[in-house]
């Protein structure tokens, strides 16, 4: 296989550039970035549609990566429940030296061909869950190790990867190749590698959550009202959707309801009993 992400930097002597220069080039090398992205939308949406059909039938989806893509899909995961209303555990992370570890950056646990197979026995992966692995190479050991037992007990696996005929894509079920060329710093899949897994994380579980019905015309209806802010724009979206022109007659509702959609099931129930 061709190891795109390891080819020296288009660009020499970063150290002599200035400010403009650095920041300049750099935006150059981002703007590849959703071009790339729009080549394999085709397979992104074969993803996508596997994903939705396992959690839509009580199935959980498992991300498997290790270093910056791993740590990247621990963001997206925390993220979405508060966003979403998702129960915990419908979408999990699987991290090369355990999720507990983020912080610790056990990079050297990307090498380790148990740890993924270990994690997923605690979890009790199996056929009904999605495990979808994240490399920038196409093949990091844990990923790929845990890839590999996937096709052994039958499971649905995907990947995200950023060179062209890898390991890890082969021996997923759907494979997502995104190529972007070298990185700015030659080899630190951190910068456009990780700006893709970043746009793929939002794409992936966006689309996926909202096909299960999480968002209604284009608003966060379930989303948790963990602050002020969340709670006064779910008050204003429930004012909004049913015509409440009380503020806090509309936030009294919607603290006892839970959430914008509960809120407007109570309301559109009462008027049904009228």
């Amino acid at each position: 296989m061709e190891r795109i992400t390891e080819q020296p930097s288009l660009y020499r002597h970063l150290e002599k550039m200035s400010v403009d220069e650095l920041i300049t080039n750099i935006n150059r090398e981002d703007q590849k970035v959703a071009p790339a992205i729009e080549k394999e939308l085709p397979q992104i949406s074969k993803l996508i549609t596997a994903i939705e059909e396992r959690l839509r039938a009580g199935g959980r989806l498992f991300y498997l990566g290790a270093g910056s893509g791993g740590r990247l899909s621990v963001l997206d995961k925390v993220e979405l429940p508060n966003t979403f209303g998702i129960e915990k555990g419908v979408i999990n992370c699987l991290l090369a030296g355990g999720e507990e570890n983020l912080l610790q950056v056990l990079e050297e646990k990307e090498d380790d061909t148990e740890d993924a197979w270990q994690q997923m026995q605690q979890y009790r992966v199996n056929g009904n869950d999605f495990v979808l692995g994240i490399s920038a190479s196409g093949t990091t050991p844990y990923v790929l190790a845990g890839l590999k037992k996937c096709k052994e007990l039958n499971i649905p696996c995907g990947c995200m990867v950023n060179n062209p005929d890898s390991p890890i894509a082969a021996i997923s079920d759907y494979p997502v190749e995104v190529i972007t060329g070298p990185e700015f710093v030659s080899g630190s899949t951190r910068m456009k590698c990780g700006t893709v897994q970043k746009m793929l994380f939002d794409m992936i579980s966006t689309t996926v959550l909202i096909r299960l019905g999480r968002v209604e015309d284009n608003r966060m209806v379930n989303v948790r009202l963990i602050n002020n802010k969340a709670v006064d724009r779910s008050v204003k979206m429930l004012q909004e959707k049913r015509g409440i022109s009380d503020y806090e007659q509309a936030k009294a509702l919607l603290l006892s309801s839970g959430s914008v959609k509960k809120a407007m099931d109570y309301i559109d129930s009462q008027q049904q009993l009228k």
